[in-house]
């Protein structure tokens, strides 16, 4: 069997609807910033233009924490109750970053909204899991992701957008209405996936041998990781993009339309993945994909040295666009991938998969950003080098 018959709730559409825009929130919270980036930095004192991109790359961490706590949680409430609580959190932390008076006070509500970001984030994978398996699972996590990263595409013009009527922190008033609006939905119209008998206590050993359980399935591990290393480029590109485009190539205003080009090439392939997965399946295409993506970079950063890293604008533009054509097909299938085997361990294991996917990319993602020295060359290399390791990494998973 490929898929388990889907309990009593919405429709097939929309359910995909729903924990799609659920799982936006966080895409939503990340990319709508990064217009704002130069305008937080200079409202609260911040010297090194390089520290702004913490207000990107913080979230992930907040990320990891809760997906720690929140998948397991899920297990012993049920699936609803651990969102409700992240969604609390999350506003929280987004109204902390509403009355933000210095970069630690901003930090530190972008803190809180990642860990609350996390439930929905990690819930949602043992949810789909709940419902589904196999090819069908990818397929349905294939459009999620589409929407998950189409939501970029608008993201920088809805931030932009704001700013010209308000300023930065009505970027953050619109988080709040958006997470009530996809809260009161989500309530009202999901059921609850995980029935009462099928529930299982919290506590930190249940955690830790089911961590040590997990630990040892090799394709489990194996994706999760490749998962965080191209999750760690992703973030690269994340925290490099405003300085990239915005000052580097000096487009001002138009950053949000180049931005969503490249984003556009992600929700295609997403899109796409949802057909080819069925025809292909999830290991061929992820192998084709890293392949791509390593020979792509590896190749750019060649030709982008005999421009001193300063190619021009097409350059980048076309590189980035086929890379994350191929980071679009991987998204979906490597969550899937990783989470196949953990049926019987759905919240523990969408929290240690989440979490330790976003443990290896928020360092990985950051270093790439912090080198950021007014070229792309950094950028590049980063996603060679990770890709590559991410290729090997798979190879191990999938070998006896």
């Amino acid at each position: 069997m490929n898929s388990k018959t889907p309990k009593a709730g919405p429709s097939f559409v929309e359910f995909v609807i729903i924990i799609s825009l659920m799982m936006s929130l966080t895409a939503l919270s990340i990319d709508a910033m990064l217009p704002a980036l130069p305008q937080i930095g200079s409202d609260l004192g911040v010297k090194n233009a390089n520290d702004r991109q913490l207000i990107v790359s913080v979230i992930f961490l907040g990320l990891a924490i809760g997906q720690v706590f929140f998948g397991p949680l899920s297990d012993k409430t049920g699936r609803k109750p651990a969102v409700y609580a992240g969604y609390a959190i999350y506003i929280a932390g987004a109204c902390i970053s509403i009355f933000a008076s210095s970069f630690p006070m901003m930090l530190g509500g972008r803190l809180l909204q990642g860990v609350g970001v996390s439930a929905p984030r990690s819930v949602i994978l043992a949810l789909v899991r709940d419902r589904y398996e196999g090819r069908a699972m990818a397929q349905v996590m294939s459009f999620v992701m589409t929407v998950f990263i189409l939501v970029p595409m608008l993201a920088p013009t809805l931030g932009q957008a704001i700013m010209v009527f308000s300023n930065w922190r009505g970027i953050f008033v619109s988080f709040v209405l958006i997470a009530l609006f996809s809260l009161a939905w989500f309530a009202l119209r999901m059921p609850e996936t995980l029935a009462p008998e099928h529930r299982a206590p919290f506590s930190l050993r249940r955690i830790i041998n089911a961590t040590f359980e997990i630990f040892k399935i090799r394709t489990a591990i194996g994706y999760t990781v490749s998962a965080g290393l191209v999750g760690g480029a992703f973030l690269g590109y994340l925290n490099s993009a405003q300085q990239i485009f915005q000052e580097q190539y000096a487009l001002g205003e138009r950053f949000p339309l180049i931005f969503a080009i490249i984003a556009f090439s992600l929700g295609l392939a997403s899109f796409l993945n949802a057909r080819l997965v069925m025809r292909y399946g999830m290991r061929f295409l992820v192998n084709w994909s890293l392949r791509i993506i390593f020979g792509l970079s590896a190749a750019a950063f060649g030709i982008a040295m005999f421009w001193a890293g300063q190619p021009p604008l097409w350059f980048p533009m076309a590189y980035l666009m086929l890379t994350f054509f191929s980071v679009g097909i991987l998204f979906g299938n490597q969550n899937s991938l990783a989470m196949e085997p953990l049926g019987h361990l759905a919240g523990i294991g969408a929290a240690v998969v989440g979490s330790l996917s976003t443990l290896i990319q928020m360092p990985l993602g950051t270093i790439i950003g912090q080198s950021y020295n007014g070229t792309i060359l950094p950028l590049i290399l980063g996603i060679a080098i990770l890709s590559g390791i991410s290729l090997f990494v798979v190879r191990w998973a999938e070998s006896k």
